[in-house]
């Protein structure tokens, strides 16, 4: 019998290098698929992204919009004040229109009833 050496054999270091190549093949492969999935999502991410001209134009548009909102919404707190004002001199009109006879024919009366009498 002979005895067995501590030294590996060639054919044992050709198997073993042959393996250590493959595991190499296969974890480069896991890369570039790793890699791919990531370049993936990140080119989903930069098609969702806005460059900062349109980012600046969508901005001044909005900007413009709210521009054209307050000053609409100022002219119609003019017109509403406007209105208003008209409604209370309407009223004053009215009351003025209705009492200012009844206060002379109230006088009127009066004036009879404390002239009759010396």
């Amino acid at each position: 019998m002979s005895v067995p050496s501590p030294e590996p054999t060639l054919w044992e270091l050709q198997r073993a290098l042959q393996q250590l190549r493959e595991d190499q093949r296969d974890g480069i492969a896991g890369l570039r698929e790793s890699l791919r999935a990531d370049l993936q999502v990140l080119a989903g991410r930069i098609e969702q992204a806005v460059t900062k001209d349109v980012y600046a134009a969508d901005q001044r548009l909005v900007e413009q919009r709210l521009a054209v909102l307050e000053r609409d919404l100022t002219s119609e707190v003019r017109a509403r004040e406007a209105a208003e004002a008209a409604t209370i001199t309407a009223r004053r009109w009215l009351i003025g229109a209705f009492l200012a006879p009844l206060v002379v024919a109230a006088l009127q009366l009066w004036l009879l009833s404390n002239g009759g009498n010396p």
